[in-house]
Order: C-alpha cells, then structure tokens, then sequence
C-alpha cells in the first residue's frame, strides 16, 4: 500500500469518528491557542514599548532618583553596592528613595558643562479635562512640564506654533504647547485654529502658543493626548512637594555618550552632596533602559505562558494516545483483515501514525488562528498593530507534530503486531 493511499484511509477514518476527533482536536487547539495567543499578544506590547520608551534617540540618557523598588525588580544598583561594601566603601542607604528636587535639577543644568543639550522636566497631572467654549475632552489628558529643550529630547516637534523660550520658563506664565489629539479634539480638522486660543485645563487657563506634530499613540503612551506647560508653571499651578524631577541629556555624538554620562554623575554627586566613599543615589539610563525592563518581564510572562502550553499539550498527547489506543481496540478486526490479505506491518503502522498526526495538526492550524486573533484583539485594545508570530506558528507546528507522532507511535505498533488470526476472531 503506497503512502498516500495510507493518508487516504486516515483522513476518510478521522472524518468518520467526527465526536472523538473533534474532543482531541479541541484540546490541542486549546493548548496551541493559550501559546499563540498570549506570545502574540505580548511581542506586539513589546514592538510598542519600544516606540514608546525610545523617544529620546540612541544617543540620550536620563537621570532618576534611586527608588525603593522599580517595577516589582531587583536594583540595579544592587551589584555596584555589593562591589562598594567588599572595598569597605560606605553605602548611604538613607539617601534611597530622595527625590531629584528643584533646586538640584535647576543646579545640574548650570553646572553641566559638556557639548549636549539638558532637559529638566516635571510630570503634572495625569487625568484632565481640556475645555474650549461648549467642548471639551474626555478625562485622559495628562500635563508635562518642561523648558526650551523638553520637546526635543522627548520626541517631540513643533507643527503650528513655537517653542518655549528661556523667558517663558522664567517667568512661569500660563502657556502651553498642545498635542495633536488634543488640539483635534477642541478645534476639530483646522486645529491650528488653536494657536492664540485660550483653553481650560482644570481650573486654570493657558493661551496655546504651539501644537506638536502627531506623533502616535501606542499601549502604553498617548503622546498626542498631552498639554506641555514650562516646569516652572507646573510647579506652581500643581505643587507637590514629593514630585522629583526629571533630567535628560543629549549629546551631539553618539560616541560621546559614555564620557557624557561619566560627566554627568561626576556633575551630580556633589549636587546629591554624596562623599566620595558613598554610592550614587541616583541613576543614570539610557533612552530605552525602560523599555528593556518592561521587555524582560514580559518576557518572564512568555515563559510562564509557553509553560501552561507545554502542559496543555501533554495533556493533549495523554488524550490522543488513550483515543488511539480505543481505535486500535476497535478496529482490531480490520486490521486482522487487512494483515491477512497481506497488508505489511509498515502499512497498518504508517496509517495510525497519518491518523495521530493529521488530529494533532489539525488541532495546531485551530489552535494557532484563534491564538493570532485573540492575541491580535488584546493588541487592539491596547492600540498595538497587527502581528503575526511566524517563529511560534512554525514552532507550534513542529511541537504538534511531534506530538502526533508520539502519542500515535504506541498503538501504531501495537496494531502492527496483531496476530491476523487472532484479530479475526476478536469480539
């Protein structure tokens, strides 16, 4: 019997025990979907988190205050202590958790002295309500305060409108830069009809001096849904004294970022009033440090989600190996039957491996389109794009068929090593 002939007589037997095949396929399908789905799901957060973090360029970095903890993680400073505590280095573990004040970051900025531009911003409010005369926006807008360089080393240009001045972040005056959505939202198509205009933030006005090119929305950031404010006005408009500030530096050459970041924690320390046996209390990151961090335990998450699909499919392949086992119980006459009109080992062995593999890849090709659309659909929720996981789909693919083979390789050879004449006398 030739092999095709073989897939034939398999394929017409799955079609003709429709309940049991579809249980198996159902399960596997499962255990393919959770794998798909959740991978799928999770690599298009981390295409998005990278367009949202890396805003600044390869050749910027940021300082933050060192907190009690980042994002549920170990510090990062935890090596560094380790290594300062074998050389007797003091550790000022009291300076954890200080926020980067007014003073320090406005200091930073007349002190650094090397060939980039620095940025000192404050974040505001996250949940605003926008008003222009009898519109207005929904509770989602968040305010950043910043200076003349905020706009630039976040990614950010001016579409309509200018820039902030030195004199604008002196003085403190109630101006703003809106973003593009924002803008759209209270001026409709022609909304660079909002230049001059006077909006409502909360409860206090701002003449819109600028508004950004669009610059898209993403999971996790919505960069257009913003109003920018000078850091100076921010901090008098919305006071909060436990509020650190923020410090990005760009450089004019990437190559120039190792040195910059050298100088920038030798500029700060003294700032930090940090003695030369201490620790930094500081950090310094680069523009997609974030980015990775978020990345790594997203990643934690794909190998938690690939572990419930291992295990599902193990229970798939239990379940496929029991079905075939029954088929080979039930079908022990033919096979006498066929062995004794001279049917070979190999033939019999070859049909109930096609009839394992073709359930299990069944339940793959299933599996794999409900877990691209499920895991796509969360992406769109989230306002991710469209994705397509070929390396998990070709993984998943070879997994299953592994599988079929496996739990088919059994009651292949046991069917295979029938006695035809005992076969045929099986009731």
């Amino acid at each position: 019997m030739k092999w095709w002939d073989n897939l034939l007589l398999a394929w017409r037997t799955v079609r003709a025990n429709r309940l049991r095949t579809g249980i198996t396929v159902a399960i596997i399908a499962f255990g393919i979907m959770a794998l798909v789905g959740i991978i799928t799901a999770i690599e298009a957060m981390n295409n998005s988190l990278r367009d949202s973090f890396s805003t600044m360029g390869a050749n910027a970095f940021s300082i933050r205050f060192k907190e009690r903890r980042f994002f549920g993680g170990g510090d990062r400073g935890a090596d560094v202590t380790k290594s300062n505590t074998r050389s007797r280095k003091r550790v000022k573990k009291s300076s954890t958790g200080k926020i980067i004040t007014y003073k320090q970051a406005t200091q930073f900025k007349q002190l650094f002295d090397f060939p980039a531009n620095v940025s000192i911003g404050i974040n505001g409010p996250r949940s605003q309500v926008v008003n222009y005369e009898n519109k207005k926006t929904n509770p989602t807008v968040a305010i950043n305060g910043g200076d003349e360089n905020y706009l630039q080393l976040n990614g950010y240009e001016v579409a309509f409108g200018r820039n902030f001045n030195r004199n604008d972040v002196e003085s403190g005056r109630d101006i703003c830069i809106i973003g593009k959505d924002v803008a759209y939202k209270l001026f409709g198509a022609k909304y660079e009809r909002a230049l001059d205009k006077v909006i409502r933030v909360g409860k206090n006005k701002y003449r819109v001096i600028g508004i950004t090119k669009e610059k898209g929305s993403s999971s996790f950031l919505q960069a257009d849904n913003v109003i920018f404010a000078t850091y100076t006005n921010v901090r008098q408009r919305y006071a909060n004294p436990n509020q650190s500030y923020n410090i990005a530096v760009m450089v004019n050459d990437i190559n120039q970022m190792e040195t910059a970041i050298g100088e920038a924690e030798a500029t700060f320390r003294p700032i930090r009033a940090l003695h030369v046996e201490e620790d930094n209390n500081f950090y310094v990151d680069k523009s997609d440090s974030i980015a990775e961090t978020f990345i790594k335990l997203l990643g934690t998450i794909s190998a938690a989600a690939g572990a419930i699909g291992f295990i599902t499919l193990i229970g798939a392949a239990i379940g496929l190996m029991n079905i075939m086992l029954v088929a080979v119980t039930e079908r022990t006459k033919e096979v006498g039957l066929i062995k004794a009109l001279g049917g070979k080992r190999g033939s019999i062995r070859s049909q109930f491996l096609f009839e394992s593999t073709l359930i299990s890849l069944m339940g793959a090709i299933i599996g794999i389109f409900l877990g691209v659309m499920i895991g796509n659909l969360v992406g769109s929720l989230l306002e991710t794009e469209f994705f397509i996981p070929w390396n998990i789909i070709t993984i998943g693919i070879v997994i299953c068929s592994v599988v079929g083979l496996v739990a088919g390789l059994y009651p292949a050879m046991k069917a295979a090593k029938l006695d035809p004449i005992v076969a045929l006398r099986y009731e």
